[in-house]
């Protein structure tokens, strides 16, 4: 039997995102609250009741999920609560899924505090009623089986709100950077249309953002925020279906290549370099043997259709050849997120996906140098340094240059590059 389509969420944030309107929807679109007060209820924290009830907004009838807690002064910081989710014993992507979302928000508060991660004093988002919407969210997509997370652009209000801190602009500090990478716009309402703790749910779990993307849709639900608003329905659609065949398709991409035989090695890497900072998704030479037994370089250039002509003329500039070929592909990224070490007070960049951790070469080799240490050991130390924070293993989301939600408009020919004939013809 063949592998099953993956089951995709679909958020439409045309008012924003919040976290009881992210767990509103998904219980709207059929997730069953008792099972999910059952999961969220292991967590070690007490006070709490989680309830739901059918509303209307502007005219469509949504679900309103209501968290109720008995009042404490606790301050919690992100260490506290990842410790809470390991005493919890949650199901495996639960867990992932929750840890991420606190850790992205950490990870943005720390940046914004100046403070390390572990250190990151959560006010409203270490409240019990935050942890009961990750939690509850994380919970809901298990319950619907959800393998995968993806979303429209993402609207935000304009003026001020009101936080811990006092008042903060609209959308708040640590919304825009959650949402970095992702397609917003602003809508002239003075309300918080979206908080941050949807922003970190979408930041942590979703990984492709744009229309809703091909699927064979099987349920649908709206969740409801608490103000009713004249300007707009207060809500957050979700879609869950299957995937179709051609979201699974993947990204379109164009690959550009051409032959070279009489360019030096060091034209190629300073040719590949140009490239990739011109925008190539990756360049790459490969050795070949042409006709008369000439040794010469296959030059790969992998782009966006709407780079793709600009990257061609470049390569024709730096290597000198009479053509470029391309052709239509397609790609699936996996998902991938960036986060900071550090290493005896020098900060290294990482790349995470899900079970793994990659250190960026250029500061793992710049730590050694400064260190008197081999390569090798600074990249084993910086791995276990993120491992120990409690990340392993947490689902991260696609890096937004690469998501992979399929643009469905038609991709545009790159232009012709400066040699005369057909471009597969080309050297």
């Amino acid at each position: 039997m063949g592998e099953r389509p993956a089951t995709l969420a679909w958020f439409h944030c045309f008012a924003g995102i919040a976290g009881d309107m992210a767990l509103g929807a998904l219980v709207d679109a059929g997730a069953d609250l008792g099972e999910v007060r059952r999961l969220v209820s292991r967590i070690p924290v007490t006070g709490w009741t989680l309830d739901a009830e059918a509303t209307m907004r502007n005219g469509i009838a949504a679900t309103r999920v209501v968290v109720t807690v008995e009042p404490t002064t606790v301050t919690r910081t992100y260490a506290h609560i990842d410790d809470l989710l390991d005493q919890a014993r949650l199901p495996s992507r639960v867990r992932a899924r929750a840890s991420a979302t606190f850790a992205a928000i950490a990870a943005v508060e720390g940046r914004l505090h100046r403070r390390p991660v572990e250190q990151v004093h959560f006010h409203e988002l270490g409240s019990v009623d935050a942890i009961v919407d990750i939690v509850g969210v994380a919970a809901a997509l298990e319950v619907l089986e959800v393998d995968r997370v993806l979303a429209s652009p993402v609207a935000t209000g304009l003026g001020m709100v009101r936080g811990s801190h006092g008042l903060l602009p609209n959308p708040a500090p640590a919304v825009v950077e959650l949402l970095a990478g992702a397609p917003t716009h602003g809508i002239d309402v003075a309300v918080e249309l979206t908080t941050p703790t949807g922003a970190g749910l979408l930041a942590a779990l979703c990984e492709g953002w744009g229309p809703m993307p091909p699927m064979t849709i099987a349920a649908s639900g709206f969740g409801a925020g608490t103000r009713e608003l004249d300007e707009m329905p207060n809500l957050t659609q979700v879609i869950v279906g299957t995937a179709a065949a051609a979201e699974l398709a993947g990204q379109p991409v164009v690959k550009l290549e051409a032959n070279v035989d009489d360019v030096t090695g060091e034209t190629l890497a300073h040719a590949i370099a140009l490239l990739v900072d011109a925008g190539a998704h990756d360049a790459w030479v490969t050795p070949i043997v042409m006709k008369k037994g000439r040794p010469a370089h296959l030059l790969s250039v992998l782009s966006d259709p709407v780079v793709a002509g600009d990257l061609a003329a470049l390569l024709v500039a730096e290597t000198g050849t009479l053509g470029v070929r391309w052709a239509r592909l397609e790609r699936r990224p996996a998902a991938r997120r960036f986060d900071e070490v550090d290493i005896e007070g020098n900060r290294l960049r990482v790349k995470v996906a899900a079970g793994r951790v990659k250190v960026e070469h250029d500061d793992a080799a710049a730590a050694a140098e400064r260190l008197s240490l081999p390569l090798a050991e600074v990249v084993s130390r910086a791995e276990e340094a993120w491992r120990r924070r409690g990340h392993d293993g947490a689902r991260a989301p696609l890096e937004p240059v690469e998501a992979a939600v399929v643009d469905m408009r038609p991709v545009p020919s790159p232009p012709s590059t400066p040699p005369s004939g057909p471009p597969d013809e080309a050297g």
